[in-house]
């Protein structure tokens, strides 16, 4: 059985509304009753609650006065997002600013006006690009509320919980937002996972990766799973793919989706963090 905990009693007509999953933050078309399972949590890679499926809206989280946005200068051009309390898998979205050109890295579930205004105050978005489908949460939200277009890998449109004409499903191993923004598929995590390359006058390269990449808790290291929660590894040959896909991109500072951060010889770290990867699978490394 559904639980609702948290949600709203809907008002109107039909009695339709937009349910969220608590758990993955992730938002459905809108429905008159919450949705029998979550399509993202059933599937191995998340996880539900051992508490159960519960769903909320957006007005319920928005009414209770709870959540907050805190929106944080992470260096020139680059602000992080993050809700307090932390809600669902607790992912922290990027504003970057790239000579006019505002994008979105990855999204999270609760927005209202005040973080509309706190983004318009610095621009506004012209675009939002996703690494997977763990952080789509309320893009289609983010999206109307600012009017732009979504970036989706074509290779993970069956994650995609609500649909809308503003997402662009892209079908190439990288894509071009700008002079300095660039999206690379690197696959791994999901098919479609994808990676955000910003290069600017000045910095000498960032990789922002969500957890396509996962910065570890000794931060000179990365690391890289099928599934976090449950602790699926990756093949060591999808390992040394991403590590030679990335080889040629020139970045010294990588950002995740937890606000880690790797802070200089981030490109040395994810190739060295590759190999350990790699020889810990082959057996190579440990005796224990």
């Amino acid at each position: 059985m559904w639980k609702k905990k948290g949600a709203d009693k809907n008002t109107g007509a039909d009695q339709m509304t937009f349910y969220i999953c608590e758990t993955c933050g992730v938002q459905y078309e809108r429905t008159e009753h919450p949705p029998e399972k979550c399509l993202i949590c059933e599937e191995e890679r998340q996880y539900v609650s051992p508490q159960g499926q519960t769903w909320t809206t957006l007005e319920a989280m928005r009414s209770n006065d709870v959540y907050h946005n805190e929106i944080l200068q992470e260096e020139e051009g680059l602000f992080s997002i993050t809700t307090t309390p932390s809600f669902g898998i607790g992912q922290t979205a990027y504003l970057v600013q790239d000579q006019g050109f505002n994008m979105l890295w990855d999204c999270i579930t609760y927005i209202d006006e005040k973080t509309k205004e706190d983004l318009v105050s610095k621009g506004g978005l012209h675009a939002i690009a996703l690494s997977h489908p763990h952080y789509y949460s309320t893009q289609v939200e983010w999206a109307e509320a600012f009017n732009v277009p979504i970036y989706i890998h074509e290779d993970d449109r069956e994650w995609v919980t609500r649909s809308s004409d503003r997402i662009i499903y892209w079908k190439e191993e990288s894509l071009s937002l700008s002079d300095g923004i660039k999206l690379h598929r690197l696959g791994g995590h999901f098919k479609g996972g994808a990676v955000l390359h910003w290069s600017s006058d000045w910095h000498n390269g960032i990789l922002l990766t969500g957890d396509v990449i996962q910065v570890a808790a000794d931060r000179r290291w990365v690391s890289f799973m099928y599934s976090y929660p449950n602790m699926i590894p990756l093949p060591a040959a999808t390992v040394a793919r991403i590590a030679n896909q990335t080889a040629s991109l020139p970045f010294d500072r990588l950002y995740n989706a937890f606000h880690r951060v790797v802070k200089e010889e981030a490109g040395q770290a994810v190739q060295r963090s590759a190999r350990r990867y790699i020889q810990a699978l082959e057996g190579k490394d440990f005796t224990t």
